[in-house]
């Protein structure tokens, strides 16, 4: 069940169980979340880095972080040092405050896709549960929050996807060594593809970004000169300069691993931080628009 806030485009569901880990053993501005997923029909998890500038702005932009095959909710953390580089960032003015959420996948075998299957909707848990649940345990959370999402390998396949398959949802996208079609799975998982039960429209992230490229939000990826995605990625960087779909693709030295993941974090935090930026600016001249409008017919 969920209750539909139809302005910002994501749901506030009902959880029949949130458990929030307690203050006084949190470390780092890092906090555990756990909720019964409607979407999922069991316990899933978050790990939410949040300082106490963010939780002190009210509608915080939320960036959420994808990860890739094999991990779970605390890999951009344990393993990439995400949340030192945005603190890092965020203290030298460098990104404004904000939130950074990073939720399981769902833990479906060696990893979901962030795909809607049969029985389980690992998309949904993404796009219209993870913010929700986020909410719970930083109140400066909102609907009206803008929401970034990123991802590295299976999570830059599920970022570039979801951001462009739901574009209203979300204010940018950014992708590392990024999976580009579902058929590369099978270089890196131990089930059968066909026990994804994906649907033909999301097997290929071209496909999805091309289908709503009038719609799509700023777009940012990258891939390492030694990734075994890289002519991957290059193939999908070409098909949308053919197709005329404005989007940023770089290269860097490095291969799928997490040193280049942790290093290039901060280009996607940067690319967030303009449009952020971007958007205070825009709220600022509305708020002094209305206010000049409000003095004249006083």
């Amino acid at each position: 069940m969920s209750r539909s806030d139809p302005e910002s485009g994501w749901s506030a569901p009902v959880f029949h169980t949130v458990e929030i880990s307690d203050p006084r053993y949190e470390r780092e501005d890092l906090r555990q979340v756990t909720v019964k997923s409607p979407a999922l029909g069991q316990r899933a998890d978050l790990t939410i880095h949040a300082t106490p500038a963010a939780r002190a702005t009210t509608d915080v932009p939320v960036v959420i972080l994808l990860h890739g095959v094999y991990g779970s909710h605390w890999a951009w953390t344990l393993s990439g040092g995400a949340h030192v580089t945005s603190a890092r960032l965020q203290s030298a003015g460098e990104l404004p405050p904000c939130v950074l959420v990073m939720p399981s996948d769902g833990l479906w075998g060696d990893g979901s896709g962030y795909l809607p299957h049969r029985l389980q909707d690992f998309e949904r848990w993404i796009v219209n549960e993870v913010p929700a649940a986020a909410a719970h345990a930083v109140p400066a959370i909102s609907p009206n929050s803008p929401v970034f999402i990123a991802g590295l390998s299976m999570g830059g396949f599920g970022a570039l996807r979801l951001g462009a398959k739901f574009p209203q949802r979300f204010r940018a996208i950014s992708a590392h060594s990024s999976i580009t079609h579902f058929d590369q799975f099978r270089d890196f998982v131990e089930e059968r593809l066909g026990s994804f039960t994906v649907q033909d429209e999301d097997r290929d992230v071209f496909q999805t970004l091309y289908r709503n490229h009038e719609l799509l939000p700023p777009i940012r990826f990258d891939c390492g000169t030694s990734d075994p995605l890289l002519d991957s990625n290059r193939l999908l960087h070409q098909a949308l300069l053919e197709t005329g779909v404005h989007h940023c693709y770089e290269e860097f030295p490095g291969g799928h691993e997490w040193s280049y993941w942790e290093k290039h974090l901060e280009e996607t935090l940067h690319f967030f931080a303009r449009e952020m930026k971007s958007t205070l600016a825009d709220v600022t001249t509305n708020l002094k628009n209305s206010s000049a409008v409000d003095r004249r017919f006083r």
